[in-house]
């Protein structure tokens, strides 16, 4: 099993370029490894299994590294904070590096470190689309990655999440990146609220940003399910575009197909709308659960 873990690591030392620290260095079945996943945040190594233990040939390995590592069971129903294996503990956040840019990653958060290295490449794309002058709305923002790529790019960010934690999170990540939060637009509260009410305001946006939770209830307990609801939550956001915008759908959704996920959006878009599938980053060797789609008016 030894050789496996190597081989991984050695695929992905392609992937590697100036600028960003932080990869998915296993990605289980797509490296022969079911069930593990081990990701690098800036030289501190995050494993997570599903529904068992990490396996003792594995533990011996990772020990070998001499490095931080963490482990994190992928339990939908307890999640919880990684909890240390080897090496010196991380107790506080530190940073690591996307393309230039510097984010705040910490172990003590819970289940979510602070990024998601899926929508690595989108990012990338995101502010190769956007110029000074431009605005781009971020919903479901968490700690608000898309909205620092947004404002290195020039462009004025508003953030949108329901948890003002990770709103203030997303402040310290543009502060990291010597941009001033002042100059952009934080929001806290539901989506769907404030889509509505930019609609009526008539403000618009360059480009949107939709990665929705597969789940989630709002604080009337109404239910919000990708499978059926993304196409309502679209167009929604289409409403809030500027002529000639751009939009990225992403779900993570693993029961819904590509297929299926573009015919949601297809029953709302107009027909003028171009659409385009996007693949997941280099170093996600797996099945391909991460469906995102660029829409363009």
């Amino acid at each position: 099993m030894r050789h496996l873990f190597e081989a991984a690591l050695a695929r992905r030392t392609r992937l590697r370029a100036p600028g960003t620290d932080m990869f998915r260095l296993i990605d289980g079945e797509g490296d022969g490894l079911p069930g593990l996943e081990l990701e690098d945040f800036a030289g501190r190594w995050l494993l997570s299994t599903r529904d068992r233990r990490p396996p003792a040939q594995l533990l011996a390995w990772l020990e070998d590294q001499q490095r931080p590592v963490y482990w994190k069971r992928l339990d939908q129903q307890q999640k919880e904070s990684p909890t240390p294996l080897f090496g010196p503990r991380q107790n506080e956040p530190f940073t690591a590096g996307e393309s230039g840019l510097q984010f705040e990653i910490s172990f003590q958060s819970g289940y979510s470190q602070g990024i998601f290295l899926d929508q690595r490449d989108n990012r990338a794309e995101l502010r190769s689309r956007l110029s000074p002058g431009d605005t781009l709305l971020n919903t479901f923002a968490y700690t608000g990655a898309f909205s620092v790529f947004a404002a290195s790019a020039g462009a004025t960010a508003t953030t949108l999440d329901l948890a003002q934690p990770y709103l203030d999170w997303a402040k310290r990540n543009f502060q990291l990146n010597g941009i001033d939060p002042a100059e952009h637009y934080f929001c806290k509260g539901d989506t769907f609220h404030w889509l509505a009410r930019f609609a009526k305001q008539g403000r618009r946006f360059t480009g949107i940003v939709l990665d929705p939770p597969t789940f989630s209830r709002d604080k009337d307990g109404k239910v919000f399910r990708v499978e059926k609801d993304y196409g309502r939550l679209l167009e929604l956001a289409l409403a809030c575009l500027t002529p000639g915008g751009f939009l990225l759908s992403s779900t993570n959704c693993r029961t819904l197909s590509p297929r299926m996920f573009e015919r949601q959006l297809r029953e709302v878009a107009p027909r003028t709308v171009q659409t385009r599938h996007a693949p997941m980053p280099a170093d996600f060797t797996a099945e391909p659960y991460l469906k995102s789609i660029w829409l363009e008016t």
